[in-house]
């Protein structure tokens, strides 16, 4: 196990930065998590803590130990990756011992504890067969293998779920935590899906622009964001932004929409950030705003409203939804204390409770 640093870690391409004076701490046995957008620098944080990729500017340090422009090999680092590159001649046995047989382990050691690593991950009946009789979830449980039979101080992952189906990328999520918990070594995982990225993280990290926009757990980045782009890019489904102004101690939507709000904050140009689930909707035959689409979820159903020109989203419980159909006129409040305001021009945050009541790290 291990504590990894970055320390203003820039990657340029010519006059283009990547990565973006990157200042980072992975605790000893944490699971992390960077989340954000295609082209925000995620994947090659990760890349240059593998030594895939060369720093431009600043240091990188697993366990105090300068790592900066050391080879791959030299990092005590196991990446498993997005297509699982697993060797198709191979037997899932030889596959999972591979990475001991090529640093000269003895074949029987090896092949042992390939044996080992294989049934505490359910593959003990399989460990004859070739990749291509396994399923994908199979193959990445065996690509996990090989990574854990390293025993490194650090594991990456590179998008390792992205490939399976929607049932099989919860089952396998649930069983990659299980192991980085039993196993209890540092995990830096990269994502674009930021639900995935909520479920397994003990800290998430919401990249921007090839820098880190905000630190914490998951429950400071939902409840408390920083700004305008991590409220969006957070949550599903995503927060309703509206522009408009405080005034009178309820905030006045540029179309002319009006919500009461619980501690507003000070008049002005702001942004108004409301979660779909603390949006209440009434059936009010004298109210503007008319709901426009209604979907089902089982348990629940995802209303979208219009109002005044804003297209607004509610989160709705199915027993709630009596007499609310599409074309129905509601009314609109806020959950008392559940509104997020940010500055207009910034979009930095202003107003907004803290869900756990922790203010959220940088």
């Amino acid at each position: 196990m291990a504590t990894v640093h970055f320390s203003g870690v820039t990657k340029s391409y010519g006059s283009t930065s990547v990565v973006d004076d990157l200042n980072l701490e992975l605790p000893d046995g944490s699971f992390t998590v960077l989340v954000g957008p295609s082209g925000c620098g995620k994947s090659t944080s990760l890349r240059m803590l593998a030594g895939l990729e060369s720093v431009t500017s600043g240091s990188i340090t697993i366990d105090g130990r300068d790592v900066t422009h050391l080879q791959p090999r030299e990092r005590d680092v196991a990446m498993v990756f997005q297509n699982y590159a697993l060797y198709p001649h191979l037997t899932v046995r030889e596959n999972i011992a591979f990475p001991l047989r090529a640093s000269k382990t003895p074949r029987a050691e090896a092949i042992t504890r390939a044996d080992e690593v294989g049934e505490s991950l359910g593959l003990g009946k399989l460990m004859a067969r070739k990749p291509k009789d396994l399923s994908g979830g199979q193959q990445q449980r065996v690509a996990i293998g090989r990574a854990i039979i390293r025993q490194p101080s650090v594991f990456l992952f590179d998008e390792p779920l992205s490939n399976l189906d929607a049932k099989l990328r919860v089952e396998t999520r649930t069983e990659l935590l299980q192991i980085q918990r039993r196993l209890g070594i540092t995990s830096l995982y990269v994502t674009h899906d930021q639900e995935e990225a909520m479920t397994l993280s003990d800290r998430m990290v919401v990249m921007r622009d090839g820098r880190a926009a905000q630190v914490g757990t998951p429950l400071e980045v939902y409840g408390s964001p920083v700004d305008s782009f991590v409220a969006s890019f957070v949550g599903s489904p995503k927060m309703n932004l509206v522009d408009g102004e405080i005034a009178d101690g309820a905030f006045i939507a540029r179309s002319g929409l009006r919500l009461a709000l619980d501690g507003a904050g000070a008049p002005g140009r702001v942004t108004l950030g409301v979660r779909p689930d603390d949006l209440l909707v009434v059936p009010d035959a004298d109210a503007e705003a008319r709901v426009t689409l209604v979907e089902l979820l089982g348990p629940r159903a995802i209303v979208t409203i219009a109002a005044r020109g804003s297209n607004l989203t509610s989160v709705v419980e199915t027993q709630r939804m009596s007499g609310i159909a599409e074309g129905t006129p509601v009314a609109l409040s806020v959950r008392p204390g559940a509104a997020h305001v940010f500055d207009a021009e910034t979009g930095r945050r202003l107003v907004g409770d803290t869900k756990d009541g922790k203010q959220p790290q940088r």
